[in-house]
């Protein structure tokens, strides 16, 4: 430790090129170094080091640290049962959305209903209305958010001159090369994204450094999976975002053992999720006895963290003013995790770092979108319980029922019969019409059927996804009356893609961030 000292010391000395025995000399000013923190220096000349407080002093410099390391555990325990409390909060604000959308995933006719009501053997099927809206819609928004030459467009602002133009040139490429080639899971994320957009209305998009994969990542974030409270307008001014997140205990050990995650104890969370059970019930999946998840809460909040308070740059008072936080905490044990600032190091005003996007499909009425299910739901289940009426009577007409006299006897009875098939009956006297009466079913009505393809009707002109038949107009009209009928019928969806290239804007944004932050400066391939 004393080599150590003294090389510091001597770093200390401005130059070592002085004149020994000039006309003139300077004196040197060597000033008195500090000794680190955790170190004393005993009477007797030894050195002793106290490792914890220079392992805390680390902490506290360093802008990635874990704070739930060296805060005390009484404090880590108020703010877990805080956090836990804003999230039962912000989960039960939001439970009739939920209920509308677990619900509402019925209509998507995955999974055949079998019915007892009002007869055994009655049909279940539902109406391809939602399903046929949403496979349309996905299949034209997965092309225009991901074209074959690469999403991400560059735009100069201001003047521009040669050098300019071939660095936004570099700029695209690049982009286009690590979303399209090394960012493996961009492609289906975004394709699972713009299938449970139209459902829910609203879907998120995580974009952050990932130090298993040693890259950036961008995953799909379902809507369920992400709370806010109830008063949030947009992300950026939400006062917390709370992602719930789902991980084995093997990936979280891996994190442990990193020590990006405490080295504590976890408990797997035994709890109910009715919207991840009716999910896996449309897919056919059952829960397994060996399923060991943990749920994790990533809460990004404002937080007066003790110890690490904000203070006035002016006299270094305490201010009371909350600075931004990531919090994580294991749902089965209560006990929190991580604690890491979520400012940029050297920020002032102490902005929070962005990490998710919110991609709408309409624009809801609060901080949610509203999707295909809230907004033509009602259509859905209309056009299924008519369809269903239909099915039944055809059923009925074909296959009819009745009354028989109670004498009567019927060989195989409770067998229908089958075609150019003649039973035995034994009737005690009179004519056999006069011991059974059939009860009148009629054929399927040609007014139901009118109001199916009503229903129809107006559930596709809601949902854009009726083909414009252009050939059924006047075969004499000119090319750009053509042109305004297409355009006129696109405008909704296009209106839907302008709201999504927005939300898209925003993550390559995030992402060009985390190139820059993360990322060597040398590019990976010959410019």
């Amino acid at each position: 430790m004393a080599k150590g000292r003294s090389a510091m010391v001597d770093s200390a000395i401005p130059s070592r090129g002085m004149p020994l025995g000039g006309e003139t000399e300077e004196e040197i000013e060597v000033e008195e170094i500090e000794e680190p923190t955790g170190m004393e220096e005993q009477e007797d000349g030894s050195v002793v080091l106290n490792f914890e407080e220079i392992i805390q002093d680390e902490l506290h410099a360093e802008p990635d640290a874990n704070l739930a390391e060296i805060v005390d555990e009484r404090i880590l325990m108020e703010i877990s049962s805080e956090m836990l409390a804003f999230y039962e909060d912000d989960r039960s604000s939001r439970q009739e959305w939920e209920n509308t959308y677990t619900e509402g995933l019925n209509l998507l006719g995955i999974k055949y209903e079998e019915r007892e009501e009002p007869f055994r053997g009655s049909s279940g099927v539902t109406h391809p209305l939602i399903a046929e809206a949403v496979t349309q819609f996905q299949a034209q928004a997965y092309k225009e958010l991901l074209p074959s030459s690469g999403p991400v467009r560059t735009q100069i602002v201001g003047a521009t001159n040669s050098e300019i133009e071939m660095q936004a040139a570099r700029v695209k490429e690049f982009m286009n090369y690590q979303i399209m080639h090394v960012m493996e899971e961009f492609d289906p994320e975004t394709d699972r994204l713009l299938f449970y957009l139209p459902l829910a209305g609203s879907a998120f998009k995580k974009v952050y450094f990932d130090d298993i994969l040693d890259r950036a990542v961008a995953r799909f974030v379902p809507a369920d999976d992400l709370l806010v409270p109830y008063n949030a307008v947009d992300l950026s001014s939400a006062s917390r975002i709370t992602h719930i997140i789902r991980m084995n205990e093997n990936d979280i050990r891996k994190f442990q053992a990193g020590g990006f995650y405490r080295d504590i104890e976890l408990k797997p969370y035994i709890g109910s999720d009715e919207l991840r059970e009716k999910e896996r019930d449309l897919a056919g999946i059952m829960k397994t006895a060996d399923t060991d998840d943990c749920t994790l809460l990533e809460v990004h909040t404002n937080l007066d963290l003790a110890g690490f308070e904000h203070r006035s740059p002016l006299d270094g008072e305490l201010t009371g003013i909350k600075l931004p936080y990531i919090i994580t905490i294991d749902e089965g044990s209560s006990k929190v995790l991580s604690i890491r600032r979520n400012w940029k190091e050297g920020d002032e005003f102490y902005r929070k770092i962005q990490y998710f996007t919110h991609y709408k499909f309409l624009p809801g009425l609060g901080f949610y979108g509203l999707g295909l299910l809230h907004m033509i739901g009602g259509l859905g289940r209309s056009a299924t319980s008519i369809l269903r009426q239909l099915i039944d009577a055809g059923t009925l007409a074909n296959l009819p029922a009745g009354f028989k006299a109670r004498g009567i006897r019927i060989r195989d009875a409770d067998v229908p019969l089958s075609p150019g098939e003649f039973r035995d009956i034994d009737v005690p006297g009179g004519a056999l019409k006069d011991s059974i009466l059939p009860l009148p079913y009629k054929e399927p009505s040609q007014t139901l059927m009118a109001l199916l393809g009503f229903v129809v009707d107006a559930g596709r002109r809601f949902a854009a996804i009726t083909d414009l038949q252009v050939g059924d107009g006047n075969q004499q009209a000119a090319v750009g009356t053509t042109v305004a009928l297409l355009e006129r019928g696109s405008k909704v969806m296009s209106a839907i893609h302008k709201r999504l290239h927005y939300a898209q804007k925003i993550e390559f944004k995030m992402l060009a961030r985390v190139f820059a932050e993360s990322l060597p400066p040398m590019y990976p391939y010959n410019v």
